[in-house]
This record gives structure tokens, sequence and C-alpha cells, in this order.
């Protein structure tokens, strides 16, 4: 939360001292349980506010002392809105945070009254979530100092934070395991390292010493020796340490809930703590760890798994050994889900790497019947277990995808771990996608039949291995298998039942096979591709049709000799008609990705290429749905890019003709469209046009605040050095080549684009637009003073009497006739003379530039549109104004008043 000012012990600014007039009114509103509150988040809000407050050093007993009087006013009414009783806790953890709030709070047993939770139950408000949220963050707020840790433990607060470990409450429960960790970890002994201690966990722990010092202001050396004789900290030790234990290995099914939030407990201490702290407690729990691991129980192994990898790190031979039995179960569900978690997240080692690899290869190897795990995999317990897994469909899909997503990062490891080539994992994948196509003699497994059947036609399994077989694109021995791979894939692509998502990561995988191995594709299943590409194009589904007009693009661009490309435009042209806009859209992107190989060579534009433009054209002044109308900007954009990311071409040339008379067109109605984002990409391709004639100019400054604008995705990257008709690099001299570039900027109708986009009522145009005119005004501005400049001011524009052009003219307000045209009369221009006019009016840019007030404009449009209402002083007004409006609501009228609170 921004806060305009800074209370510190001394001052208080201006913002701040009528926030702290308006508090005691509020905190009257607020203890009042019959009042109104803006929002639900009024509250949060408020509290933001004085947590940073007394992050900034101020004491917020001493600036508000209206506080305490409120806190005890609503803790003592039962009857308070929980929500205000939750925020009451809150904030007096917040204030007891500092020794000096803890001794002040404690001596008026404000902290017994808020903390105890004996009335709580007896209120019957305990039950209520908000109120155990409140109490664990005002504890957690509160200990930051040992006192606080001394009235935690004394008071036995212990016993009902570690209930709370389990607490129905995902939220409750995930805030007691914080606390829980924070307590142990905040105040472990030793936790803030000597300046000698090179161990990047000691250079945390002096960071956070350094954060915890200028926080609280206590003196750390006295902390840590006063925490190293302290029983209070040993007793919360000992408390957790045997929770842990006894906590970790269920009794009873209904108990796995709480075995989940005691391993989550323990990674997060095991993750946090430092030595000895830390090998105390694994040590106290690995016989507890030992008993889960044999317990059996399949939703743990995820958990348990974490927690063995957060242990591993030590050198307690335990850890060794509970890795191993993880590596090692009977349950294969379990093992292979321990294997996968090991393989992410586990360290590399001789012993467990190997086997996790084989475990994620056996259930592939079980359905293929390719036996890469081992020539004896078939007579080993785990395969006929694995076997008999696969048997049930859904946890045959499950390992089967968890195997699957695996398969990847199987193959980067080194040599020696794999138990075979990773070609041969390939090979694997692609025949598991043929088994799920219906091809039964891809696999020679024997005795396994019920797995394949639960195989065939899962649109899961398809779809992991499509994936899959993406990622392998690069790995060794990909290149051997290339034809392997763009037969299934093809098939898959012809295959009448497939669905959108598999066809669509059908040809995910195609894209990037061919990135690598174009070359190496045959004749036969080129034709087979194009054939298929063909039929997908028509077909029923917009989802595959969409996808089809995507796949088609990004191969002309990557592999544009793999399609036919005298069918491609012509297929893509046709696509334009579809009746669906996002289909019309992927095709107006692939038409780009299509040319820019022509546009690049500078190459003369086809009569098709000129049909195309002009039928862009139409869709971006006809077509009812914005999808295409942006892709056609963006079509232009790429255009422009790629032409100018090589040898500019003449302006005399039928490529650069074509090309600048189009975008005078898509400059003229994409400024005029409906939609924002459509304008927006409009400016983008009117700042390309800037650069083009701009950079060359003295004082030209690109990278004002704003983002460079996106090229195509597919196009070349490079600095643009197009020319339009008029460029700075014209003879004549410094004032010619001003001159040459304004009319240019003018003529295309860049400036017209850039001053109705200023007006523009969405605030992401109009802040684009202000930031290019902005660099246009100091190009031109650099030469002030100059013959340059006076020469340049010759240079006019039309402002139209309607729309954006009566907006400019408002935007002037009173100026000068002689300012706007250049004339000697002195007398004003009104708004309304203007717009009466027939024809519109003539004004010198530069002039106009000067007078339009960009750079407040500019201090305007960049802020939020929350930026007057977000402050303290808002939100207080805003408590006060509901409480009125509740009250006057209740006594005479009954209309609602709605209040804006930020």
């Amino acid at each position: 939360m921004h806060t305009e000012g800074t209370l510190t012990h001394t001052t208080v600014s201006t913002m701040d001292t009528e926030c702290v007039s308006l508090l005691p009114r509020v905190c009257e509103v607020l203890a009042d349980s019959g009042r109104s509150l803006p929002d639900d988040t009024s509250l949060e809000k408020l509290l933001d506010w004085f947590t940073g407050l007394n992050k900034a050093g101020g004491s917020l007993l001493t600036t508000c002392p209206c506080l305490l009087e409120f806190i005890s006013t609503v803790i003592s009414n039962s009857t308070s809105d929980p929500a205000v009783l939750s925020f009451t806790i809150k904030l007096t953890g917040l204030m007891a945070a500092t020794e000096d709030g803890f001794r002040t709070l404690q001596e008026c047993s404000a902290l017994d009254l808020v903390f105890n939770l004996q009335p709580w139950h007896e209120a019957g408000l305990w039950d209520d979530p908000c109120i155990r949220i409140g109490w664990i963050q005002g504890i957690r707020s509160m200990l930051m100092h040992p006192k606080a840790l001394c009235f935690f433990v004394q008071s036995g607060f212990i016993d009902p934070l570690l209930q709370l470990q389990t607490d129905p409450s995902l939220f409750v429960a995930s805030a007691a395991n914080q606390l829980l960790a924070h307590i142990l970890v905040f105040f472990q002994p030793n936790s803030f390292p000597t300046r000698n201690d090179n161990d990047k966990q000691a250079a945390d722990g002096e960071r956070a010493h350094t954060c915890f010092k200028a926080s609280t202001a206590i003196d750390t050396e006295h902390l840590v020796l006063d925490m190293e004789n302290s029983s209070e900290y040993t007793a919360v030790i000992m408390m957790i340490s045997q929770y842990l234990k006894e906590s970790l290995v269920p009794k009873e099914k209904a108990q796995i809930h709480q075995s989940v939030q005691t391993l989550k407990l323990l990674v997060l201490l095991l993750n946090q703590a430092r030595p000895p702290l830390r090998d105390d407690l694994l040590h106290s729990v690995l016989d507890s760890l030992e008993a889960l691991v044999k317990s059996g129980h399949s939703q743990l192994t995820l958990p348990l798994m974490d927690a063995v990898l957060a242990a591993n790190s030590t050198d307690e031979q335990g850890v060794t050994h509970l890795l191993s039995s993880m590596l090692e179960m009977n349950k294969p569900s379990e093992l292979i889900q321990a294997a996968a978690a090991f393989l992410r997240r586990g360290p590399r080692d001789s012993t467990h790497t190997p086997k996790a690899v084989r475990t994620l290869l056996l259930p592939l190897d079980i359905i293929t019947g390719h036996c890469l795990a081992g020539a004896d995999a078939a007579a080993d317990q785990s395969w006929s277990q694995m076997q008999e897994q696969l048997r049930g469909k859904t946890s045959c899909i499950s390992i089967i995808c968890i195997c699957l997503t695996n398969t990847a990062q199987i193959t980067l490891m080194p040599p020696d771990v794999l138990p075979c080539h990773p070609g041969l994992i390939i090979s694997e994948v692609v025949s598991l996608l043929r088994i799920c196509s219906g091809d039964s003699s891809s696999s020679s497994s024997i005795g396994c039949t019920e797995a394949l059947r639960n195989i065939v036609g899962s649109g899961k399994v398809q779809k992991c291995a499509l994936e899959a077989l993406a990622v392998l694109s690069n790995c060794s021995g990909a290149k051997d298998k290339v034809n392997e791979v763009f037969t299934v894939l093809i098939n898959y692509l012809d295959n009448p039942n497939s669905d959108p998502t598999v066809l669509h990561k059908s040809y995910h995988a195609l894209v990037k096979w061919t990135s690598m191995w174009t070359d190496v594709m045959t004749e036969q299943l080129r034709r087979d591709l194009i054939k298929v590409v063909k039929k997908r194009v028509c077909d029923m589904r917009w989802e595959v049709r969409d996808s089809t007009v995507e796949f088609v693009g990004q191969l002309a661009y990557s592999s544009d000799a793999l399609l036919d490309g005298c069918c491609t435009t012509p297929l893509l042209r046709e696509v334009l008609q579809d009746q669906e806009s996002y289909v019309r859209a992927s095709a107006v992107s692939a038409l780009a990705q299509t040319l820019t190989r022509s546009w690049q060579q500078g190459a003369a534009p086809t009569q098709e290429q000129t049909d195309i433009v002009n039928r862009l054209l139409g869709i971006l002044s006809e077509d009812s749905e914005g999808f295409a109308r942006r892709a056609v900007v963006k079509f232009f954009i790429s255009w422009f890019s790629s032409c100018a990311s090589h040898s500019p071409p003449s302006s005399s040339s039928s490529s650069s003709s074509l090309l600048m008379k189009s975008v005078c067109s898509v400059l003229s109605l994409g400024s005029a469209d409906l939609d924002w984002e459509v304008k927006v990409h409009t400016l983008e391709l009117a700042e390309l046009l800037m650069d083009a004639v701009l950079s060359g100019q003295r004082g030209y400054r690109k990278d004002r605040n704003t983002d460079p604008a996106p090229s195509h995705p597919y196009a070349v990257a490079s600095a643009r050095t197009h020319s339009l008709h008029h460029t700075s690099g014209q003879t004549g001299g410094e004032e010619s080549g001003l001159v040459g570039t304004l009319e240019s900027l003018v003529e295309v109708g860049v400036v017209s684009v850039l001053l109705s986009g200023l007006v523009d009522c969405d605030r992401p145009v109009g802040l684009k637009a202000c930031r290019l005119l902005l660099t246009l005004r100091d190009t031109v501005c650099c030469l002030d003073g100059t013959a340059a400049m006076a020469t340049a001011s010759t240079v006019t524009c039309e402002l139209p009497c309607q729309g954006w052009g009566q907006e400019i003219t408002k935007t002037l307000g009173q100026t000068t006739r002689r300012g706007l045209n250049g004339a000697d009369e002195a007398e004003s221009v009104e708004c309304d003379d203007v717009s009466a006019g027939v024809g519109g009016v003539c004004v010198s840019v530069c002039d106009l530039l000067r007078s339009l007030g960009l750079d407040d404009r500019l201090t305007v449009l960049s802020r939020s549109s929350d930026h007057v209402h977000n402050s303290p002083l808002s939100l207080l007004q805003d408590i006060l104004t509901a409480s009125a409006a509740h009250t006057h609501t209740d006594s005479q009228t009954g209309e609602e008043v709605i209040v804006d609170c930020y």
C-alpha cells in the first residue's frame, strides 16, 4: 500500500497529521458493531498502513493513543463484527512487535485480553476461521523479540498452535505452519553468523540480521546470548520435535491429512533451519520417516519425498537409507511418483539416479515390449508388480503419463546413467503413440493385453506422448528417427478420430522436428504432409482449422521448402474468408510469415500479393471482429520491419510503393478503429515510421519510457534503416532534412495518428501517443533558435473540424491565431471557431507540439486510475463516509450509498 508521508518519532507529515486527526473517529466507527464499512478489504488496507508506519520506526501507541482504547472496547464486546475482531487481534500483535509496545500492552493487560483463547471459546467465536487466522497472524507479528517468546510459551499457546496446524481451513493450517517455522528459525541460537562465515546460508542469515535490527531496533548480540540460555526456546523445540515424531505416521486413515500437514511443516523447518537445530530435528524424526515409508500410504508419497529430499543435503546416513527405501517401494504407483520426484528435484548420484531412470522406463517397456530398462527385466519382481498395476485403466494411464512427462529429462542424463541409447527412447514413445491409435502390431509385449487396451484411444496418453516427442526432437539419436517420427505424426493428423487438442500437439511436434531435420524427410512424407494439411484446413471444427493455419505459417517461415510454396499462399488466401474470426486472424498472421522472405529480399510484389494486401485492408475496414483487425495491423508491422531490417528499398520500387500506400491506409483506418488494441498496434506502426525518418536527426532519442515496437514473432530483428519518401539523408543540409522529415510524417499520416491517439478515451492509446509526440517534439525542438527550426516551423498539418481535431483544439484552449497558423493577428481561437469551419484548420506542427502540454499530460496518463484515492487519508474518509451513509439510510431514505474505497 502506498503511504503518502512517513510517520516518525518526532515529525508527522501534513498528510499523516490529517490521518491521525481522523483516526479517533474511525476507531469509534469500527468499534460500533452497528456501523457499516465501505467494503471487505478496508480493514486489511488500514492494517497495511499501520504496518508501514511501524516499519518506518514510528510508535503507534505514542502517535495514535486512541488505538489502546479501541482494542479494549472491541475485545470486550463479544457482539463485535468478527472481521473487526480479527483486525483488532492483528493490530495488537503489530503494536507488540517492539519491546516498548509489548511492555505497554502487557502493563494494561491488553495482551492477555486479546490472545487468551478461553474467552474466544466461551463466546463461540473461535469457530470462525477469521478469528483463528487473526490470532495466528497477531502472534506472528508480535514474535519479534525474546519477551514476546516468553509470553507465548508461558501462556501455553504452543499446544493450540500445533492443533491449528491441521485446521480444516487450509489458510489457517498454512499460517500455523509458517508461524511454527518462524518461531524455531527466528529464535534459534547463533542464527546470525559472523562475517568470517562464507557459507551462503550464513550470508542469508546476516542479511536477515540486518533487516531484523533495522525494523525492531533490538540489540541482536543481547538477543543471541539471551536465546542461548532460553528455557522457553528449548521447551518449544522439545514440544515441536515430539509433535513431529508422533504426527508423521497416521494411526488410521482419518489422520492422513494430519501427516500431510506435518510433512509440510518438516520440509519448511529443514529448508530454513541451520545447524545444529536442523540436524537435531532430522535426527528426532528419522525413525518416524522410515515408518512412514513402510506404511504404504500413496497419498503421502510426494510430500514424503519432499521431506526426504529436503533432508538429503545432510551427512546423515539414515537419509540415504530412506531415499533408497523410497526408490524400492513395493507399490508401483508410489514407486513411479517417488522416482519422478527424485529426478525433478534430487541430486545426481551413481546409485539412485540410474534406479529412478530404470523405474520410469519400466512401464513403457512393458507396454511396448522394448525392454529398455534391462535385458533381464522380465525376470525381475518389479516387472510383474508393475505389469499387474497396469491392468487397471486409471492407474495405467496415470503411470504412463508420469513416465512420458519425464522421458525428455531422462535423455539428458549422462550415458553411464542410461540403460539404453536415447534414440531407443524416442522409438518407445513412437510405438506408444501407434498403440494409442489402435495399431497393436507396434507392441511386442506378451501377457499385458489389458494394459494395451487401457491406452488405446486415450487422449491423455496421446497428448503426453506428443508433448514428450516434441521435446525429444533435439536429443542424441533424433536424426536416425526422423522418418519414423514424421510417419506417426502425419498418421495422427490424418486420423479422423483425433480430437482438436491432439491435432494441435501433433502440429507442435511437427514444427519442432521439421525445424531440426527438414533435410532428412523423404519426398513421400512431404507429399503426405501437404495432402493432410489441405484436408485439415477444411475441417468442420474451427479449432482444427485454426491449428492447421498456424502450422502452415510456422512451417512456411522456418521450412518453406517442406510445403509447396505454390499452394501455401492461395490456401491461406482462401482461409481469409473463414467464418470464424480466430481462424481469419491466424490466416493473416500465417500470410505474414509466408511472405517474410519475399519482403526481406525486396522482390517485386506479384498480382496475388497485391490482391492479398487489398483484401487485408478490406478486413481492417469491414471485419466485425477485433482479432482479425489486430492481425492485419501486425501484418503491416511485420512487413515494414522485414523491409527495414535489410537494405532499404528505393521509394520508386513497386514493393516500396505498395508498402507505403498500404501503410497510409492502415494508419488512417487503424487510428479510427473502435478496438483499443488495434489503435495501439497502429501507433506501433507509426513508431516504426518515426524511427525510420528520425534516426538520422540530431537529438533523436527513441527510448522515452516506451516499450520497443514489437515486430512479428517470426520477423528478423535488426536495426531499422528504412527510408520514406523524404528522409533526413537528403541533400540540402540540416534545414531541408528536418523539413523533409516532418513533411513525410505529415504526408504518411503519422502526425494525425499521434494527435488522434493523444485524445483517445483509452488510456493505453493516449499514453503511447503522448510518448511518441514527446519524442517528436524533443527531436524538433533541439534545434530551437536555429534557421533549421525556423524553416521547420513552416511545416503544417490539418486539424479536422470534428472528432479528434476538435478535441485537440479544446486541449489547446485559448491559443493565438499567430501561434497556430503564422498569421499576424493576435486574437484568440475559440474551440467553436474550428468546429464551425468547413474544412478544418492548418496548424504549424512545431508550434502545436509546444502548445499541447505533453509533459503534464504524460504525468497524468502515467498514473494508475486510482492514484487520487490510493492513500491512507482517502481510506479513513471512506470509512467515515460509509458509516455516515449507513446511519442516514437507517434513519431516512433506506437507499444504499456506494462508496468508492480504493
